[in-house]
């Protein structure tokens, strides 16, 4: 399971950017910058688009002012999805990342079966990576939403 400390493996994502889907991998997303980084288990889920996915658009300035580069929000949904999920929720400057096979989810160690609610997901959780390597870390149990939120992260900066 990921942990502080560890560097991010080299994996590919999916993002969709003017209409057209592109790969970035590991490096291009963090590379040389300090992201705040969260995944949640679905798009358009109550908790993810009432709570988390919000609190973060919320405070992306304060995030911004502490330091923070990169605001990443992740989730295996496929490209489209995410990408329909940030406009609706007015996301801008949240960039909306596709796991859509989870093989990055599972490479870290965090996925979840939701069983018939969705299959494979990943856990909720949040952290900064600075340069690819995992500096904060914060995970929440199973059904839970108590510690992967933007303000703990903010406080924690």
């Amino acid at each position: 399971m990921l942990e502080v400390g560890v560097t991010l493996p080299e994996m590919t994502f999916s993002v969709l950017e003017d209409g057209k889907m592109t790969n970035p991998r590991t490096q291009n997303l963090f590379g040389g910058k300090k992201v705040a980084f969260f995944a949640v288990p679905g798009a358009f889920t109550p908790t993810c688009s009432q709570t988390h996915l919000p609190g973060f658009i919320e405070l992306a300035s304060a995030l911004k002012s502490k330091g923070i580069d990169r605001i990443i929000c992740l989730s295996v949904n496929d490209v489209y999805v995410m990408d329909s999920w940030g406009k609706a929720l007015g996301a801008e400057g949240i960039l909306m990342v596709s796991d859509g096979n989870g093989s990055f989810t599972k490479s870290i160690g965090m996925e979840m079966d939701t069983g018939i609610f969705g299959g494979e997901r990943s856990m909720r959780y949040s952290m900064v990576v600075n340069d690819g390597e995992v500096e904060i870390l914060n995970i929440d149990d199973a059904g839970r939403f108590e510690v992967s939120d933007a303000k703990t992260l903010l406080d924690s900066l």
